[in-house]
Order: structure tokens, then sequence, then C-alpha cells
């Protein structure tokens, strides 16, 4: 009887060594484990991927196309972010890495061609010439790779302005005959100069610049900042109805289709930036972000 006794008792002991790594390994699972979600694993040029990170113990740091990528907190506890895909990225595979201290995860991701063609256009007259002013482009640049902690809006885009798309995002551009070295880094509303052009989601008035102050190649130009990485800008108006500083809501009007700048008709230029870079802006109307992005 004792014997037995003693043979149990044994067997518990050799057994709990097993019995407490597996009550650590799930509780480690359950509450540490490094998460690297990716939305969709293909996207086209133009376009971004939305990355979500759970488990890190401070602010994780995200690599992708050789450049790190600033996340935000979201509600639940996690990180997230919208990266874009450069429009004149190399197709092909790619992969995320994501870095908590010590800890990786990795997600392979493929980059698609968009196919489009090219769009000849002829400047004629006094606009042939122009060129960007050095406080034009210094000014432009810099509004449009805002990054702030706060977030100003969430969900989809609206459409700014009504009228029908004149030209899509991503063409490549050849001006009076010239080389493609450029493409349309936004979507082109054709309207009448006095149409409204509204905020197609809530944010902060950063640019307001004028013709009068050396924007001759954008024409009257708003730039706004709906938080984290996300901007959208606004050109060749012919009225600016808000000021820099300025809080806006989805749908408040910024200004009125014009004809300033390098233009050929009243219409309304509309570009979205994630980090600085263009990306879609129809792509931000169709595309919910998760809970906590812009």
């Amino acid at each position: 009887m004792n014997t037995l006794v003693t043979m149990k008792r044994l067997t518990l002991l050799a057994a709990l060594p097993l019995l407490l790594s597996l009550m650590s390994m799930s509780a480690f699972a359950g509450d540490g484990t490094l998460k690297l979600k990716v939305s969709k694993t293909e996207r086209t040029q133009g376009e971004f991927f939305i990355v979500e990170a759970e488990g890190a113990e401070s602010e994780p740091t995200l690599f992708f196309m050789e450049r790190k990528w600033q996340m935000f907190p979201d509600n639940e506890g996690g990180w997230t972010a919208m990266v874009p895909v450069e429009n004149l990225s190399t197709p092909g595979s790619y992969a995320f890495l994501l870095r908590d201290g010590k800890r990786e995860r990795r997600q392979k991701v493929r980059i698609r061609t968009n196919n489009l063609p090219i769009q000849n256009i002829t400047l004629r007259g006094s606009k042939a010439g122009l060129h960007a002013t050095e406080t034009e482009k210094t000014k432009v640049r810099s509004a449009l790779q805002t990054i702030t902690a706060e977030k100003l809006n969430s969900g989809p885009l609206i459409l700014p302005c009504k009228g029908e798309i004149s030209s899509i995002f991503g063409r490549k551009r050849s001006y009076n005959g010239g080389p493609a070295a450029s493409y349309h880094k936004g979507v082109d509303f054709g309207a009448p100069s006095g149409t409204p052009v509204l905020a197609p989601a809530s944010g902060t008035v950063i640019l307001a610049g004028t013709v009068e102050e050396g924007f001759v190649v954008h024409g009257n130009t708003v730039i706004l900042n709906h938080g984290h990485a996300l901007t959208s800008v606004y050109l060749h108006m012919s009225s600016i109805t808000v000021r820099e500083g300025d809080r806006v809501q989805r749908g408040e009007e910024i200004g009125r289709v014009g004809h300033t700048g390098i233009s050929t008709a009243p219409h309304l230029h509309w570009g979205t930036y994630l980090y600085g870079i263009s990306v879609d802006p129809l792509f931000l109307v169709t595309t919910s972000s998760p809970e906590g992005a812009p």
C-alpha cells in the first residue's frame, strides 16, 4: 500500500515540470505573441496595404521596401499603418518585416502593375514654359509629408467635387511631345468654374496658397491633414474659402473649382498622400480602414 502511494507521488513529481512548461506556453500564446496582419497579400501600383500588429510591448518597427514606416496605436492595444505602394514601384514579390525587440514577424506580399497608358498633354501660350517656384515646391512637399499622432478621420473618403472624372490617377504624362518622366498624382474632375470643392474627410488645413504667393503651377492650392500619415491636396481652384489652421469636417466647403496654374480647362485636381507618397484617391473612397487607422 505504502509502495503504491510512493510510486504515484513520484509520477506526479516527474510530470510537474512538463505541466508548468505547458501552462507557461499557454499564457504566452494568449498574452504576448507578436502578430502581424496584412489586409491583402496583393496590391496594385498606387494602392496601399493596411498593416496591423498585436502583442508588441511598445511601438513596433515596421519595414517594407527598404524603408521604415511609423505605426500608430489603435483602440484595442495594437498598432496600425496604411503603407503606400508607390506608382512607379517595380512589380514583384516583397515582404513586410515587423520587429519588437528581438521578436520578428514577416509577411510576403506581391505588387502588380496597373498597366496604364501614357497621356499626351499639349500646353500653349504662357503656360507652356511655366515651372514651379522654389517656394511652391518646398511648401507643397513639406505639407504633404505631414505625420501626426492624432487621428482626425476614420473610414472611407467621399468625392470632393461634382463632375465627371476627366483624368485618372497613375497615368504617365508627356508634355508637348517630351518624355513621359512623370505621372498623374491624383484624379481630375471636369466641372464649371465656381463649383464647390468639399473636404472628403475631416482634417486640418495645413496649407492655403495662392497664385499671388507664387503658386504658379499648382494654382490656388489647399492641403488638408487627416491625421496619422494621410494628407490630401486640391489644385487649380478659382478661390479658397478656408485658412491655414482651420478644422474642417467631411463635406465642408474648402474652395471653388477654377483654372489657375497649369491647367488646360476648369477642373479640380485631387490628390491623396500617405507618408508623402501619392496614392489613388479613388482607392481611399472604396477601401475602408481598420478602427484606429485614418
